[in-house]
């Protein structure tokens, strides 16, 4: 509160939360929540000098990374109560110094980027929360290191020019800020694995365990900063008395690094003699040879501008605000000076606000400004029904349809070999839609067909009983290639097809129960047989009160020894479904037949079995 600069109630801290678009989560202290933990056992003593001031939790938006620390929140409330202007964020002279980048980091960590903080002052608070902040970005933005990890260092304890270099594992040894004694990096991380004061880095350490190569942060005289992402070095530790601090933000994203680093710069420039200023730093990429490939100074805090209709506002937020309020709005959630042309409003983006990516998020924050309870309840001039997609609709009548014909109804991945997709079927390997980077093996491509994950679920139920049949289906979406397929007015590249596909397998092949499921399901979606597939049934008789569409028939015929998947079925024992639409138009939506004996081995399955898979969306 005294960085607001006065006191409030609970109730009225709660509502000033909600009016800046976030959540009072908790109102707890150190001791209440020392109580409440059950994993918490301490003593008496222990217990006695936990504080019982007053905590607030507050629940705040996942991309609002300048909200991570009471800096940021509390200039945040200030700018929202309009008790202060949104500062400007500037970059202070000229580099003074270079951060050289070898060719090895591109191994492990490729990117760095960095800053200056000159004449900071810390106190124990101020302290605190510079690392907590660095804390909270790296478990949120930074993805637990992965992605970024921040190194900050007392800037008068080391010499630059800086390096950024990748070496071997046992040519790195320092002092790391957790011990008083000098490891290699290689013994560093194995003490890391297993040291249980340490416990708190023991998550990082499997980010460069294994690479050949160690990144390293180095001054002029050799002296390691930090072995990123892991720890910085004792050597350059900042404490209360540091007053330049020099920040350094290694990366596998270039964004994200700038974005965490602009973040940092942001929230703690403050406390600098000249407030919101930083000092930049010259990066450079060597190639083998000593070569300037890149260079480039950061930090960048760039402001940029972004527009958004006026009347799209309004309409969003269910406001009938003017261009002028709007501009006057924007200066209460960090987004001004803003301007209004011709029905566009164009605000401004400080390097603070990386959440602001579309018209909707300025709509979003002058809604918010405006305030969610001045918003006046309206009922809809439009009146809707929802309801399920009719693909949907026929899809879910199939399932409770086939569950009560004793099939069991799973559920498989959508991601499958290239060998489970096609060769184990005994198909020619065609188009599918791949990964560029799959996890393993078994995750190479989008399935075209849902029949490997019946059979795969039939070869890990072989403890079941196969003594009455084993009935399984699934009805789900395959992907095949499509460069003609548009999703709103976008060519997307593939397309989805949902499909029904099922299987038994028993002491006997099944065919005739598949045939009879077959059936069903077409009598189900009211398309009757044709003539020839009457007579040569003999249940003419039957056929006088079916319900079907008119000009809807099907029927059933061989399937040829040249279709692409006529291998994955026994020869002569297979069908495929054709389908006449009101038109005259007969197109195939299915097949179905005993599996081949070698189809059945390469799925590692004892029973013979036969399937049915059919395209759900011709039925429609």
């Amino acid at each position: 509160f005294s960085r607001l600069g006065r006191t409030y109630t609970d109730h009225e801290f709660d509502e000033l939360c909600f009016e800046f678009g976030v959540e009072l989560d908790e109102i707890t202290s150190e001791l209440e929540e020392a109580v409440k933990s059950s994993a918490s056992k301490l003593s008496k003593e222990q217990m006695s000098s936990l504080s019982s001031a007053i905590i607030y939790k507050i629940d705040v938006p996942a991309n609002r990374y300048d909200m991570l620390c009471v800096e940021g929140i509390c200039r945040g409330f200030r700018i929202f109560l309009e008790e202060m202007e949104a500062p400007i964020y500037k970059i202070e002279g000229t580099p003074t110094e270079t951060m050289t980048v070898k060719p090895s980091t591109s191994q492990i960590r490729p990117f760095v980027v960095c800053a200056i903080l000159r004449d900071v002052t810390f106190d124990p608070e101020r302290y605190a929360s510079f690392i907590d902040l660095q804390d909270q970005l790296h478990r949120n933005l930074c993805r637990q290191r992965t992605l970024v990890a921040i190194g900050t260092h007392d800037l008068d304890s080391v010499e630059g020019p800086f390096t950024y270099d990748a070496r071997d594992p046992q040519a790195i040894e320092f002092v790391p800020l957790t011990h008083s004694t000098s490891f290699t990096s290689k013994d560093l991380l194995e003490l890391y694995e297993t040291d249980a004061t340490c416990k708190h880095l023991k998550p990082y350490v499997p980010i460069i365990k294994d690479s050949p190569v160690y990144p390293v942060v180095l001054d002029s005289k050799e002296r390691v900063l930090s072995l990123p992402p892991i720890i910085n070095g004792d050597h350059s530790k900042i404490t209360l008395d540091t007053k330049n601090v020099f920040i350094e933000c290694t990366a596998t994203d270039l964004t994200k690094a700038n974005i965490v680093l602009d973040t940092v710069v942001c929230m703690f420039s403050e406390y600098c003699a000249k407030p919101f200023t930083a000092e930049p730093v010259q990066v450079k990429y060597l190639s083998d040879n000593g070569d300037i490939t890149r260079e480039y100074v950061t930090p960048v805090l760039s402001t940029r501008r972004e527009k958004a209709g006026v009347d799209f506002c309004n309409s969003l937020i269910g406001v009938n605000l003017t261009a002028d309020q709007m501009v006057s709005l924007c200066n209460k959630v960090q987004l001004g000076p803003a301007v209004s042309v011709d029905g566009q409003l164009e605000v401004t983006v400080p390097p603070t606000r990386s959440d602001i990516l579309h018209p909707v998020d300025i709509a979003e924050d002058i809604g918010i400004a405006y305030g969610y309870n001045k918003i006046i309840k309206r009922i809809p001039q439009t009146s809707t029904v929802g309801g399920e997609q009719p693909l949907n609709q026929l899809g879910d009548l199939l399932r409770d349809e086939i569950g009560r014909a004793g099939y069991i109804e799973v559920l498989t991945h959508g991601l499958v070999s290239i060998r489970d997709n096609f060769t184990a079927l005994r198909r020619p390997v065609t188009a599918a839609v791949s990964l560029s980077n799959p996890a393993n093996i078994e995750y190479q491509v989008v399935r075209t067909t849902l029949l490997p994950g019946l059979l795969k679920t039939l070869q890990h139920n072989k403890s079941a009983s196969f003594t009455a049949g084993f009935k399984l289906f699934e009805i789900s979406d395959v992907v095949f290639p499509d460069n003609s397929h548009t999703v709103t007015e976008t060519i997307v590249g593939a397309k989805n097809a949902r499909r029904l596909c099922a299987v038994y397998a028993g002491p006997t092949s099944g065919f005739e129960i598949i045939h009879g499921l077959v059936d069903r399901i077409m009598t189900l979606s009211e398309v009757a047989p044709s003539a020839e597939y009457v007579a040569s049934s003999g249940k003419a008789e039957e056929e006088k009160y079916r319900v079907s569409r008119e000009g809807w028939l099907y029927t059933i015929e061989a399937l040829g020894e040249t279709e692409a998947d006529a291998g994955t079925y026994f020869p002569g024992r297979a069908a495929k479904v054709l389908l006449t639409s009101p038109a005259g138009e007969k197109v195939r939506i299915g097949a179905f037949g005993i599996l081949h004996p070698e189809v059945l081995g390469n799925f590692d399955i004892q029973y013979p079995s036969s399937c049915i898979e059919l395209d759900l969306e011709a039925l429609l």
